[in-house]
C-alpha cells in the first residue's frame, strides 16, 4: 500500500534523470508552437482532490451530501455534465493534466512503475515564461519533484492525513501539526497573503490527498453522518455476467474491503491484510487526536464484533461504514473550500480569477459491489468539473459537451493568453467558457488504462466512448470486448459485443478508436505488447 511507512528522506528526496531518448523526446517538443508573451492577467486557483466522485458533490447528486462551497463554484460559474479523464488512476492523470497529453504521450503510465519526467513541457512552465507567479501546494505523487513552480511544498507521496510530512523546496522535510486537508489550505492561503508578487498574476495548484483511502477523517467530523443509512445501489450485488475483466478485479466492498484499514475495526488481536499500515497511520496521532479517535471508535468496534456479522449482512454493514466514512472526508474538503473562496473574496480576487474545482478520478460508491476507481465504466470514467469564472465570462449554468483531463492545460494557456504548443493534444475549453458550441468540438473520447498486475488487479484496457456508445478492450493477459448502449444501459451490465445487429456499429467504433489512437500516438495499435513503446514520432510534430 502507498499510505504505509516509506523511507521519506535522502531516498525519496530525489529528481529523476531521463534517458538520453526521453530527454531529446521532451527537449524537441519545447519549441513547438511556442514563443513567450505578456499574459493576459487573470489568475487562476486549481483545487485538484483525490477519489471525489461526482455522486458526492451536491450539485451533481443530491442523494447523500450536501456540499454548499463545492457547489458554489458551480452556482457562480458552471458545472460541466459530461466530464471524464484519459488515465483513471491518480498520478497518471495528474501527468495528463500537466501536460495536455494523454499518457502514452507524456510516458506515466502508472503508479507503480513510473517517474515523471520534469523536463517536459508543462503548463506551468509555459505560465511562467509568460510571467506568471506559479505556486503549488498538496499532492503530487509523480516521484520527481516539481519544476516550474515558484514555491512549491508537497506531501512524500500519498501523504499522512494526521501530522503530515512535507518536502520542502530546499529538500528538507518537515512534520506539520493538524489534519492534511486544513494544513494544505492554510499554506495555500499563505502564500496568496505572504508568498506571491501582486504586481504579477498567478496560477496557484491546491491539491489535497482528500478523498483517497483509507478516508481518516478529522477528528471534529468523526461523530457527523452515524444517523445515516444509505440505500445499496441497484448494481451493488453484481454478478458480472459476460463481463470477465469485472469479475477478477480485488476492490470489491465484500471480498476485498479491509476491515481494520479501510473500516477501522482494530480491537487487540484483530489481523488483517493492511493492520500494519493502519496502526502506523494511528502512530502519527499526538495523544489529544488519539483520545478523540479513540473515544468515536472504541464503541463502533464493540458493537461490531459482539455482532459476529457475516455474508451479505458483513457486505452490507461495510458499505455503511465505507460511506459515512468517505462522507466524512468530503465534510472538511468542502469547509476548506469555502475557507479559500472566502479568503479570494475578502482580498478582491475573485474577480480576476478562474477558479477550478476537479478531482483525478471518479470512483465507486459501492456500484457494482465496489471502490476504488481504474475502470472505464462511467463512475470512474467521469470526474466532476465546476469552474466559477472571471470578469468578462458571463457563461453559466450547464455546459454538456465532452470535455476530459487533458483540457485543462490548453484551457489555462488560452486564458493566461498563451498559444497553445502544437503538440498538446487537449482542446481549450475557453469556447465553451464563453457560451459557444463549436461545430467540430468532439464526438468521441478516448481512455487507456495500463496498472496490471498491481493493486486490486483491474487489467489493462483502452476504449472510446462517444454520447451514446462506449467500446473497451481488455487487453494484456485476457483478450475481451464490451459494447454498451449507454442510453439503455446506463449502469453498463449488458455486454452488447458479439451480438446480432450490433456489427455496424461496433465497426464504426473500432473505426473511430483507431483514428483516435493514431490521433494521440498510442502504440497499442499496432499490438498489446506494444502498449508502453516509445511515443510516435509522427503525431503533433512541429508545423
Amino acid at each position: 500500500m502507498s499510505d504505509k511507512p516509506t523511507a521519506i528522506m535522502a531516498e525519496k528526496i530525489k529528481f529523476f534523470i531521463p534517458a538520453a531518448g526521453v530527454l531529446a523526446f521532451g527537449v524537441s517538443l519545447s519549441g513547438c508552437g511556442q514563443h513567450q508573451q505578456k499574459s493576459s492577467g487573470y489568475n487562476i486557483v486549481y483545487i485538484m482532490t483525490d477519489d471525489h466522485t461526482a455522486q458526492m458533490m451536491s450539485c451533481y447528486d443530491s442523494r447523500y451530501i450536501d456540499t454548499p462551497n463545492l457547489d458554489r463554484i458551480a452556482a457562480d460559474g458552471v458545472r460541466f455534465t459530461e466530464s471524464f479523464v484519459a488515465n483513471s488512476l491518480s498520478g497518471p492523470s495528474r501527468a495528463c493534466m500537466l501536460t495536455g497529453k494523454h499518457s502514452c504521450a507524456n510516458r506515466f503510465f502508472d503508479n507503480t512503475t513510473c517517474v515523471f519526467d520534469s523536463t517536459q513541457q508543462t503548463f506551468p512552465k509555459l505560465l511562467q515564461k509568460a510571467g506568471y507567479q506559479t505556486a503549488l501546494v498538496g499532492k503530487w505523487h509523480l516521484e520527481s519533484m516539481p519544476a516550474g513552480f515558484d514555491f512549491w511544498e508537497i506531501v512524500p507521496g500519498q501523504g499522512d492525513y494526521y501530522n503530515p510530512d512535507f518536502i520542502l523546496q530546499d529538500g528538507t522535510v518537515v512534520r506539520k501539526d493538524g489534519y492534511l486537508t486544513n494544513i494544505i489550505t492554510d499554506d495555500a492561503i499563505d502564500w496568496l497573503e505572504n508568498g506571491r508578487d501582486g504586481s504579477k498574476p498567478f496560477c496557484l495548484l491546491v491539491h489535497h490527498k482528500a478523498i483517497h483511502r483509507n478516508w481518516l477523517a478529522d477528528t471534529s467530523a468523526l461523530s457527523l453522518f452515524e444517523d445515516r443509512t444509505f440505500d445499496l445501489p441497484d448494481t451493488f450485488w453484481d454478478d458480472y455476467k459476460g463481463r470477465p475483466a469485472a469479475a477478477a478485479q480485488e476492490m470489491g466492498i465484500d471480498k476485498d474491503m479491509d476491515l481494520v484499514y479501510d473500516l477501522k475495526m482494530d480491537l487487540p488481536g484483530a489481523e488483517s491484510r493492511l493492520a500494519g499500515a493502519y496502526r502506523w497511520q494511528l502512530s502519527r496521532m499526538n495523544p489529544e487526536q488519539r483520545r478523540a479517535w479513540d473515544a468515536f471508535y472504541d464503541p463502533v468496534m464493540e458493537d461490531f464484533y459482539r455482532r459476529n456479522l457475516s455474508g451479505k449482512e458483513l457486505a452490507e454493514w461495510k458499505f455503511q461504514r465505507y460511506m459515512r466514512d468517505y462522507m466524512k472526508v468530503v465534510k472538511t474538503l468542502d469547509d476548506n473550500v469555502g475557507r479559500l473562496l472566502d479568503y479570494l473574496e475578502s482580498e478582491g480576487l475573485l474577480e480576476n480569477t478562474l477558479v477550478v474545482y476537479t478531482s483525478d478520478q471518479g470512483f465507486y460508491m459501492g456500484e457494482h459491489g465496489w471502490f476504488d476507481k481504474r475502470f472505464m465504466y462511467e463512475e470512474s470514467f467521469r470526474t466532476p468539473l465546476v469552474m466559477r469564472l472571471p470578469d468578462g465570462f458571463g457563461r453559466r449554468g450547464d455546459i454538456s459537451e465532452m470535455v476530459q483531463n487533458i483540457d485543462y492545460a490548453p484551457t489555462f494557456l488560452e486564458l493566461a493568453g498563451v498559444s497553445v504548443p502544437d503538440d498538446i493534444q487537449g482542446e481549450s475549453l475557453v469556447p465553451l467558457l464563453r457560451g459557444e458550441h463549436p461545430d467540430d468540438w468532439r464526438d468521441a473520447l478516448y481512455y487507456h488504462f495500463y496498472e496490471y498486475p498491481a493493486e486490486h488487479m483491474v487489467k489493462r484496457h483502452y476504449g472510446i466512448r462517444t454520447e451514446r456508445y462506449k467500446l473497451i478492450h481488455f487487453y494484456n493477459d485476457i483478450d475481451h470486448w464490451e459494447l454498451y448502449d449507454l442510453q439503455n444501459d446506463p449502469s453498463e451490465l449488458d455486454n452488447l459485443y458479439g451480438r446480432p445487429g450490433y456489427e455496424d456499429i461496433t465497426e464504426d467504433l473500432k473505426s473511430r478508436m483507431r483514428h483516435l489512437q493514431e490521433q494521440y500516438g498510442d502504440p497499442v495499435r499496432f499490438s498489446p505488447e506494444k502498449d508502453k513503446d516509445p511515443f510516435s514520432e509522427t503525431v503533433h510534430q512541429c508545423q
